[in-house]
């Protein structure tokens, strides 16, 4: 099997990706991350291990006309040399793996190779980090403080539905059902979902859509969709230091779990492809272990022994 070059399957993967509609952003560090690991697999099958150092200091020289077949340890070995050159974060190292285990995913289907060489690559434990997010009644005193009707509406919209920036920026009229309470998601790589939207914001979102009926719910310049960044102006100018959309996605997220206690509705709210993703809410109910500890536990005051 002619498994070919790095060079030549590394444009056939972006384009791949941009027909998911990947972000111009990920696509780039996506492609970012498989040239870095194509030049190592060039270079340690050109130049001898002991100047491999010296010729990554000069990347550029180095060329992706080598095979994409590699085995596990060729992966393993990438990742530890990457690791000794550069203090990456745990995080990183999840991206690096997750990039590099979609590329050879693409190319296991593609027929390019006979299996993932990042099956069996064991991922860096990443510390788990407290999620700060508002507390519904804060999210409200936030949206009353606005006073553009626009402005108001779009942070309102984020909240009563839980998506991401990028796909409030792509929202049209006409994936809003009314009659259903809904709104048509189109998510990370093309992929859509429903999201249900409470009465209030429907009847805001229907008079400020007015007489039209078809077109970007929230037009920026020259007409067309409003952009991330103009989201993200909109924040530094109402919400309070720190505050940005994406912790308002949080807040729905929190605030929908501790109310339901149901993750995997949460996880498909969100758009989670995997409910682990959505696991880390499952830390932020801190009324619930009150309650618990309240009432179980021996020294909390109602539950002495007589």
């Amino acid at each position: 099997m002619e498994s070919g070059y790095f060079s030549e399957w590394l444009k056939s993967y972006r384009t791949y990706l941009r027909m998911r509609n990947y972000s111009a952003r990920t696509l780039d560090s996506y492609e970012q991350v498989i040239k870095h690991f194509g030049y190592y697999v060039w270079l340690r099958r050109h130049t001898e291990v002991t100047k491999l150092v010296i010729y990554w200091k000069d990347i550029e020289k180095a060329r992706l006309d080598t095979s994409v077949d590699v085995t596990p340890i060729m992966v393993t070995d990438f990742l530890s040399f990457v690791s000794s050159m550069r203090a990456y974060k745990p995080k990183t190292y999840h991206r690096i793996i997750s990039t590099l285990s979609s590329f050879y995913r693409f190319l296991y289907t593609q027929g390019a190779v006979t299996a993932n060489p990042l099956t069996g690559i064991d991922r860096p434990r990443i510390k788990h980090q407290d999620i700060k997010y508002l507390k519904h009644s804060q999210v409200l005193r936030l949206i009353d403080s606005i006073e553009d009707s626009r402005d108001k509406l779009i942070v309102r919209t984020i909240y009563a539905t839980g998506v991401r920036v990028s796909e409030l920026c792509n929202m049209n009229i006409e994936d809003i059902d009314f009659d259903e309470h809904t709104i048509r998601i189109r998510g990370k790589g093309d992929k859509t979902r429903i999201v249900f939207v409470d009465d209030d914001t429907l009847k805001d979102l229907s008079t400020f859509i007015g007489n039209r009926i078809v077109g970007p719910l929230f037009i920026g310049q020259q007409g067309k969709h409003i952009s991330s960044r103009a989201i993200q102006h909109i924040f530094k100018h109402y919400a309070p230091n720190g505050i940005t959309p994406h912790k308002i996605r949080h807040s729905y997220a929190s605030e929908l779990y501790k109310r339901s206690k149901n993750l995997r509705v949460v996880q498909e709210n969100l758009g989670h492809t995997s409910i682990k993703t959505t696991e880390i809410y499952l830390h932020t109910d801190i009324d619930e272990r009150r309650q618990i500890y309240q009432q179980f536990f021996p020294l909390s005051g109602s539950n002495d022994e007589e």
